[in-house]
């Protein structure tokens, strides 16, 4: 009966999180709208100044994309079509509707965002792990260096020397693209090893100043755990000093690095957006930084509404595995 009890309290609270998630969306669809509004000008702008377009057909795509009507109607008449039909509207640049855009190239943000975190945590936990063992000694002083000068250098910096390294070592290392000219030739192994090669640099310039952080928050998180009493009175006890510290230590000290990994998961869509652009990554990161440039509303709006719904998957996944690594852990106090 207990298992069948807790069973339906999950259920019940990943229900109530999201339809949390869904009020948070409506009212993040709003102020993404009405910002928008505030940015002086919209897409015919640039239409405008070129003297072949015609007044009439300015006229005519003024109509066809809705900017003829209020800033409200254009919002009742996108969330409408959004909640009947699940179409975000129509983007203005590439005249295709922007589901398909983003459905088109969420695979490749995905696919660079997952394997960035990856390497992140396989990293991170590590060497923040032997930092905090061997606390003040040469190797933890080496290691906090390395996390201080990963932390320093900005996204665009590293993307940039990576880029110019790529340039160098040609062609060892694709300068960018996601895939080879021949790509279609290769086989289904040769397709996977090309794709894998193109994100070796991007996903590491992604990676390193995450890395970074993670590293010194393990560190931190272990070394307070390993002061606490319980960790004393297992050394006492003569258990083995590879289990006090994976078993005993490192489980308590893993959950607030479990909480971040939410928050990581958003952030990677902007974070993504650097590392897309100088190696030409084909995937949102690009296509949203087009699209504010070009001021193509709906885009943009779908683009935000994407990094929010990142942003409430991420921190409900977070919470899952928190319940599941300390089943101690109430879900239903971590809302209040």
């Amino acid at each position: 009966m207990t298992k069948y009890w807790l069973l339906n309290e999950n259920v019940i609270y990943v229900l109530k999180r999201l339809f949390q998630g869904l009020l948070t969306l409506l009212l993040a669809s709003i102020l993404s709208f009405a910002i928008i509004q505030l940015a002086p000008g919209d897409y015919l702008d640039n239409l405008r100044q070129n003297p072949t377009i015609s007044q009439e057909t300015i006229e005519e795509l003024k109509i066809r994309f809705g900017l003829d009507k209020s800033p409200l109607q254009q919002y009742l008449l996108w969330f409408k079509q959004v909640i009947t039909q699940f179409d975000f509207g129509q983007s203005f640049v590439y005249s295709r509707s922007v589901s398909s855009l983003i459905l088109e190239r969420i695979p490749a943000t995905l696919l660079l965002a997952f394997s960035s975190i990856i390497i992140t945590w396989a990293i991170a936990l590590p060497l923040g792990i032997i930092s905090a063992v061997k606390q003040n000694t040469i190797t933890d002083r080496i290691l906090r260096v390395i996390s201080y000068f990963g932390q320093g250098f900005p996204s665009f910096i590293t993307a940039l020397l990576f880029l110019i390294l790529a340039q160098n070592l040609a062609p060892i290392f694709p300068v960018g693209g996601m895939t080879s000219i021949n790509h279609d030739e290769l086989s289904f192994w040769g397709k996977v090893t090309d794709i894998s090669w193109h994100m070796i640099l991007p996903t590491i310039a992604l990676s390193i100043t995450s890395f970074a952080g993670l590293q010194r928050l393990t560190r931190g998180q272990l070394l307070d755990v390993l002061r606490q009493d319980y960790i004393q009175t297992a050394r006492a006890k003569g258990l083995p000093e590879k289990r006090v510290l994976y078993v005993h230590a490192l489980r308590n000290a893993i959950n607030p690095l479990i909480t971040l990994l939410g928050f990581e998961f958003a952030s990677l869509l902007s974070g993504s957006f650097i590392a897309e652009y100088f190696f030409n990554w084909p995937g949102l990161g690009r296509l949203i930084l087009q699209a504010v440039q070009a001021q193509d509303l709906y885009l943009v709006m779908a683009s935000l509404m994407m990094g929010a719904t990142m942003l409430i998957i991420g921190n409900l996944v977070a919470d899952l595995c928190l319940k599941i690594v300390d089943p101690r852990i109430k879900l239903e106090k971590r809302d209040s």
